[in-house]
């Protein structure tokens, strides 16, 4: 018998989960509380990246019979799917197992998520449903189209794959607001039947593609100009027509209204692909930094780290700490808490080794490393996360409230001496240890490479000196259309000195001033393109003559 199978008493439950139209943040407290118990997790192709992310690493995903291509189209699956999909529910949930059956959208609007709930109450299996937000509801939200507003009205929900001429006519002949989920190449034609059933040609339309992720694009026109709009924007004909989109019909998706409440797409980096050579640990918060301003984040690690070749002095510091040798322990990383924490292990120590030594941590990131290890920082800075900012708060050693003069410091073997120098200045004996050593990462795989290389990313963010060059070593030199944001002047230099032209330089030596002013310079262009009457486009959409015209 597997020792690790669940082992529950009561019978097995399916929880029927909408996951939303895809933004992963639209789950709800509720959603992600059940991920986190289940033990199978049956989802949506749409949604499964969406989902996975809240379930535990050991759940099981039984394959699922792949849908053809007309049931991929409208992300729901076809009969024969569906009742393959509903006995892999109802034999995991036999079997005693928490059960989450996430669909895209919501069960209750979106898919056929009712007749799997039939064939779990036929076969006597019970289940719950945690609703979700409707693609219906969802996309027009993000598309800057409010379906109701204070005056009310009347909205309509049709879908015009099942929509017969009774459905047609009654929203045509109708002042509703009406919300169509059909898709790219037969948007046109759904138009075409609510002016047939008499609505007025002139009424607003919007159609939106992709809907609350951030390759969202919405269009706006007239029922009666859909085709040109369509057609002039280069969307039709379309290589991809069969995807869905949501289309909107009435005065509430009016353009000069609609400019006025785009909250999604007029983020100031949508859209844009951003290299950030730093590993995920590293790039965590800089990431969701970036996410904030609709940015799409790509995580590409250019340094490695290895052990120090002579691990002698890290262990006499260690031991150091044990016997009492340090007033204070300064952490500038992640990797330097991990390696203490794994010199650690391997003496058989703990947390509790930190007792009656004070603990500083550079950033936030390092101090989460150090609570989940179990020990929480005495001193982070107030101000500028870096060892400037460490320096500005840290109290000069006392030898009245100081009984020992002694910080051990363990870092990488490339780190400056900025922080040692100041606690040297503030009285203090340092020892600097060298913790783990950082080499070259291996490079990245040939499809990111080539990304780098072709223009594929709209930026990239080189946080240092080392950055530059390690990502040029192992994945070659960015193209020219990509927007090279760094942290400072050596930063920038180093860049010039490869041939890259530096088009954003942050204020301070913060990555979040960084993102901050990569946000400023998109914002700049969005407006700049705006005024000239221009589409607003992302920088690996542009040649490279009209990017720097657009710049000037």
């Amino acid at each position: 018998m597997n020792p690790n199978a669940p082992n529950h008493t009561a019978p097995g439950q399916v929880t029927f989960l909408g996951a939303g139209p895809g933004d992963p943040g639209l789950l709800t407290l509720r959603a992600v509380e059940a991920l986190a118990s289940a033990d199978v997790l049956i989802a949506d192709p749409q949604v499964l990246d969406v989902v996975r992310a809240h379930a535990r690493a050991t759940v099981d995903m039984p394959a699922q019979t792949v849908t053809d291509e007309s049931s991929k189209t409208v992300g729901l699956p076809e009969v024969p799917v569906l009742r393959d999909t509903a006995n892999l529910v109802m034999t995991a949930a036999r079997g005693g197992r928490r059960v989450v059956r996430a669909v895209l959208g919501d069960p209750g609007l979106d898919g056929n998520a009712a007749e799997e709930m039939l064939a779990c109450a036929d076969g006597g299996i019970t289940f719950e449903v945690v609703p979700g937000v409707a693609t219906a509801v969802g996309v027009p939200a993000y598309a800057g189209v409010p379906l109701r507003d204070g005056k009310g009205g009347d909205v309509r929900f049709v879908d015009a794959r099942s929509a017969d001429a009774t459905c047609w006519s009654e929203v045509g002949a109708s002042e509703a607001t009406a919300v169509v989920s059909t898709t790219l190449d037969s948007v046109v034609a759904a138009a075409g039947e609510l002016v047939a059933a008499g609505r007025d040609a002139a009424t607003p339309m919007t159609v939106t593609i992709a809907g609350t992720t951030t390759r969202q694009r919405t269009w706006t026109a007239t029922l009666g100009t859909l085709a040109q709009v369509l057609k002039a924007a280069k969307v039709l004909p379309a290589a991809d027509g069969a995807q869905p989109v949501i289309a909107v019909v009435g005065e509430r998706g009016a353009a000069d209204r609609r400019d006025r409440l785009s909250w999604f797409e007029s983020k100031p980096l949508f859209g844009w692909n951003v290299l950030v050579p730093r590993t995920k640990e590293q790039a965590a918060s800089l990431s969701d930094q970036l996410r904030s301003y609709g940015a799409v984040p790509h995580e590409v690690p250019t340094i490695a780290v290895e052990p120090p070749r002579t691990p002698q002095q890290m262990e006499r510091a260690v031991k150091g700490l044990v016997t009492g040798r340090y007033e204070w322990i300064a952490f500038t990383s992640v990797n330097a808490v991990k390696a203490v924490r794994e010199k650690f292990e391997e003496y058989g120590l703990d947390a509790r080794a930190f007792a009656g030594i004070k603990v500083a941590a550079v950033g936030e990131q390092t101090a989460k490393s150090l609570v989940e290890f179990g020990v929480k920082p005495d001193l982070v800075p107030s101000g500028e996360q870096s060892a400037a900012g460490l320096l500005e708060d840290w109290p000069p050693y006392d030898p009245v409230f100081d009984p020992i003069d002694r910080v051990f410091l363990p870092r990488a073997d490339i780190a400056t001496e900025t922080l040692v120098a100041g606690l040297i200045e503030l009285g203090w004996e340092v020892d600097d240890v060298t913790a783990y050593r950082t080499v070259r990462a291996s490079p990245p795989p040939a499809e990111t490479r080539e990304a780098i290389k072709g223009g594929g990313f709209d930026a990239v963010l080189f946080t240092s000196s080392s950055t530059v060059r390690n990502l040029v070593g192992i994945a070659g030199k960015p193209h020219n259309v990509t927007v090279i944001a760094c942290i400072g002047p050596a930063t920038a230099k180093t860049a010039e000195e490869h041939g890259l032209r530096v088009d954003v330089l942050s204020p301070e030596p913060s990555v979040h001033k960084l993102a901050e002013a990569l946000a400023e310079f998109g914002a700049a262009r969005r407006d700049a393109a705006l005024e000239a009457g221009d589409p607003v486009t992302r920088p690996s959409e542009r040649r490279p003559g009209s990017r720097r015209r657009a710049r000037s």
